[in-house]
């Protein structure tokens, strides 16, 4: 659908986000608190589904160079006047492979806008979800992981933030990063999963989960794998969305 997002349900989807994510004003200098302790001053960090910025906007207040990624129309002409100075902005979806892709967008709830196939009714039945619509498309561009290295540089760290498209995303990285983090959602678990699989074929890595917008580590021990899954799958079987965060064992 053309103009998928504009209008009045557009802009009142860009207010409702704006809302949530950035009308608490403490919320960007506890995440910038959180991320100096992945990243340091001058480190290059990529914000893949950016959405409104407020993650760009802490990894900036952490130190980082930051790399914005957002495909809806509407947030990526917010994101052009809104983003700190200095900011890359990509206006593209992240793949497994370059090309284009349709987005599903909820114009009221665009922070479940996806690129994954079937992601609508999968979580249509999901608790919180019984009155999200997706109610229109986009036709957007897409880029992969190694393609945003290529141009401007190997990250420290990587947030990927989707909506149940994380594991194509990682699908179009062939290198191992030190730091990403990726969203899971209790609907989805079969998705996380391949997340960490991903991760275990490119490098050797540790894991902790963050639950919600909470920027505290949930688990006390860093875990490998085997040892993590069953614990981010009691998380989401207790209906407890958050990212995943993994690191490289040298990192």
């Amino acid at each position: 659908m053309p103009g998928a997002g504009l209008g009045w349900r557009g802009r009142l989807g860009l207010a409702r986000s704006l809302v949530v994510y950035r009308a608490r004003p403490w919320t960007i200098p506890r995440l910038a608190r959180f991320y100096r302790g992945i990243v340091g001053p001058g480190d290059l960090a990529f914000d893949i589904g950016a959405h409104v910025g407020n993650r760009s906007r802490a990894l900036v207040a952490a130190g980082a160079r930051v790399v914005a990624v957002e495909p809806q129309a509407l947030f990526r002409a917010f994101l052009r006047r809104d983003l700190p100075p200095g900011v890359a902005l990509v206006e593209a979806a992240v793949g497994a492979v370059p090309g284009t892709g349709r987005l599903a967008v909820s114009r009221l709830h665009p922070t479940v806008s996806s690129l994954a196939p079937g992601f609508a009714a999968r979580m249509a039945a999901a608790p919180g979800f019984a009155a999200v619509r997706w109610d229109a498309a986009e036709e957007v561009p897409v880029v992969t992981l190694d393609m945003l290295v290529a141009t401007h540089g190997a990250p420290r760290f990587v947030k990927i933030d989707v909506e149940g498209f994380e594991a194509e995303v990682l699908a179009g990285l062939s290198r191992p990063v030190p730091w990403l983090a990726f969203e899971a959602l209790p609907a989805q678990p079969a998705a996380a999963h391949a997340c960490v699989a991903r991760l275990r074929a490119l490098g050797s890595y540790r894991f902790n989960f963050v639950r919600g917008e909470r920027p505290v580590f949930a688990l006390a021990d860093w875990c490998a794998a085997d040892d993590f899954l069953p614990a981010l799958d009691a998380q989401l079987a207790a209906g407890r969305p958050g990212d995943v965060y993994a690191r490289q064992t040298d990192a």
